[in-house]
């Protein structure tokens, strides 16, 4: 926006310069060709009082004083009789008949002619003034000064020149003092949009305000903090909420399944199967109830602490060893022979390699390879938990990490490991994305922001 209110400055600042200087320019043109058109009409009539007295009775004319005139000046000088017959010409050979021309003509007859004229052999414009010679009102012959307009042109053109500097030095300081105005315009701006973006990314903590600049962004602003607010008030009462009834639902759910099991070891075994999928839905919502406060507490976000991952990686893996040589895979480890310190949320990577790990044996083939991967990549770590599973598509890779998600019905689970998972990342400033495994499968790469 800052470019734009510049550029728009700057727009009026060209057109106003356009319509002040553009009129001047003409008019300061104008006006010089006129001043000089006057001068060479002054020196005319100078000249011709020289030669009047000779003309009148018809004694040879000394062309001294043209051609000193011409010396001076660079101007042409032409003196006629009364027929048009030249009997001065500082540039042509004499007698000439110049009768045809018709200033020349003009002038003859008693009439004063000037203005400006192209000569298409030379490629320049003169400046032409064609007077009589006369006394007592009798026309005695005429006289014509020819001078090139370089003079006028140098003039106008140091003239525009000097316009074309003062319009720049006041688009300069005009460009400088409208970047100081749009910018003292666009800070609030500025500073709504940052605020906006930290709300967009779930930080709805109310850092600053608009202070200044008009009353409506003022208000705007104040408007947006207390729905900052007021959001984040409602999420931590959802969060704590959806922790409270995780939390008290546990207790019940396990008492019911203790229950069903007694009910179960005391009736005949025929009775005691159809007790089997009842028991099986308890657990299924007893392991719902405990992803849901996991989820919950993910989300609550708690200041990051410094871990190895390396050590971490080799804790869970070793914790998920067992269950992975009762399922015929292999877990392994790599990059994890020197510490790599990583900031992360308490537990967080933890719980990330419990949900990703669990989720990949799940889904991996007898004898096939589960590997976590740790590695530097700058100022981040990267944790790349890798099988060699059926995988996913494209689209299913994007929703993977949306609450209850499953590939299909029948798949076990309750939804969230995934999107625990991704909150836990987000929680600790990092990322967690899915890209597909060299040589099928589904890789989980989880980034996290280094630490010394």
């Amino acid at each position: 926006m800052t470019r734009r209110l510049l550029a728009g400055y700057l727009t009026i600042t060209v057109v106003v310069l356009l319509l002040l200087e553009l009129p001047l320019a003409i008019f300061f043109s104008q006006r010089e060709l006129e001043r000089f058109t006057a001068g060479v009409e002054h020196d005319a009539s100078v000249i011709a009082s020289i030669y009047e007295d000779d003309l009148q009775t018809g004694a040879t004319l000394d062309p001294q004083a043209a051609l000193l005139y011409t010396e001076r000046t660079d101007a042409r000088v032409v003196i006629v009789d009364a027929n048009g017959i030249s009997l001065i010409d500082t540039e042509r050979p004499v007698p000439r008949d110049l009768s045809t021309r018709p200033e020349i003509a003009d002038a003859i007859a008693d009439k004063r002619s000037s203005g400006t004229r192209s000569s298409s052999t030379l490629g320049t414009d003169f400046v032409f003034v064609a007077i009589p010679v006369s006394s007592g009102g009798v026309v005695h012959g005429a006289l014509r000064v020819t001078i090139d307009t370089d003079r006028v042109d140098a003039s106008v053109h140091r003239f525009w020149l000097g316009l074309v500097v003062v319009g720049a030095g006041v688009l300069a300081l005009m460009a400088v003092v409208g970047w100081m105005i749009a910018r003292s315009v666009t800070r609030p701006l500025r500073q709504l949009e940052r605020n906006a973006a930290r709300f967009s990314e779930g930080d709805l903590a109310v850092h600053d305000t608009v202070r200044e600049g008009p009353l409506e962004l003022r208000s705007l602003s104040a408007t947006m903090s207390t729905m900052a607010e007021r959001l984040a008030a409602l999420l931590d009462e959802q969060r704590e909420f959806v922790a409270d009834a995780s939390h008290q639902l546990r207790t019940p759910l396990t008492a019911l399944r203790l229950r069903l099991e007694n009910l179960q070891a005391r009736l005949p075994d025929a009775e005691g199967d159809e007790l089997e999928s009842a028991i099986e839905e308890t657990t299924r919502l007893a392991t719902l109830v405990g992803d849901l406060l996991q989820l919950a507490r993910a989300d609550q976000g708690q200041p990051p602490v410094t871990i190895d991952l390396a050590q971490v990686a080799i804790q869970r893996v070793d914790t998920w060893s067992a269950l992975a040589e009762a399922a015929g895979v292999t877990l392994q480890v790599e990059g994890a022979d020197a510490p790599l310190w990583a900031s992360a949320a308490p537990g967080a990577m933890e719980q990330i390699l419990d949900n990703t790990l669990d989720n990949a044996l799940n889904v991996s083939p007898e004898g096939s390879l589960i590997v976590v991967r740790l590695r530097a990549d700058g100022d981040r770590r990267t944790v790349v938990i890798e099988d060699h599973g059926p995988g996913l598509s494209d689209d299913d890779k994007e929703r993977a990490t949306r609450r209850f998600w499953r590939k299909t019905a029948t798949t076990p689970g309750t939804g969230l490991g995934l999107a625990i998972a991704s909150s836990l990342a987000r929680a600790s400033s990092g990322s967690l994305t899915l890209t597909d495994s060299p040589g099928g499968g589904l890789s989980v790469v989880v980034t996290l922001p280094g630490s010394q």
